[in-house]
């Protein structure tokens, strides 16, 4: 794009692009577009999520074998907001996590609502995800089918977070080490340093 253009015109496009790349990369996911997916990562991008922490690459490894062990998440969206410094920027965004899954013999809806932080970048004149985090507000665990019921009992939740409890179940049922540490409403000194963290690495603090 020409850098005779105003400023804001240059600006404009940069939040347009990086609003698109983390639409596609949360539609990527959920439609199991794969090789989408890992175009929106940068090779040295990490990732830390309830159930995962490691590259972009991997994740998208990781959510390949999620979708076929039966998992098959969907997102409901909030705006993202992009905060642009340069050639970096922190988008964020509020989030819904609708996981379909059979406990206890009967279906149930698991809903975890979700910030989603991205850290982004321009290299060679296009943007990719740098890193992606979460802070993890609530969750609720409904059945599928109004009337049914299912019993859990309070002895095996204590080892997890309020924030994220229910979620943190759930993956267990399913073999998952969940990351006991991540940011939360119930963790509000991880929340603080999560995002100074990132403005720090955008220059923006």
């Amino acid at each position: 794009m020409s850098t005779n253009l105003p400023r804001a015109i240059l600006d404009a496009a940069d939040i347009s692009a990086i609003t698109q790349l983390i639409l596609r990369e949360r539609e990527s996911r959920d439609l199991a577009r794969w090789d989408t997916l890992r175009a929106c990562y940068f090779p040295d991008s990490t990732v830390r999520v309830s159930w995962f922490r490691g590259s972009g690459p991997d994740f998208v490894s990781g959510s390949i074998e999620m979708f076929r062990r039966g998992m098959k998440a969907k997102h409901r969206l909030s705006p993202v907001l992009v905060n642009l410094s340069g050639n970096r920027a922190v988008a964020s965004l509020g989030g819904i996590i609708d996981v379909p899954m059979t406990l206890k013999g009967v279906e149930m809806n698991l809903s975890s609502y979700t910030r989603f932080l991205y850290r982004v970048e321009r290299r060679n004149e296009n943007w990719g995800i740098v890193s992606f985090d979460a802070i993890y507000t609530r969750d609720e665990l409904t059945p599928a089918i109004p009337g049914r019921s299912i019993s859990i009992d309070a002895e095996e939740l204590k080892a997890f977070r309020p924030s994220y409890r229910m979620l943190s179940y759930c993956l267990a049922t399913q073999g998952y080490s969940v990351d006991s540490n991540l940011a939360g409403d119930d963790r509000p000194d991880l929340v603080e340093e999560l995002n100074r963290r990132l403005s720090s690495w955008a220059g923006s603090e």
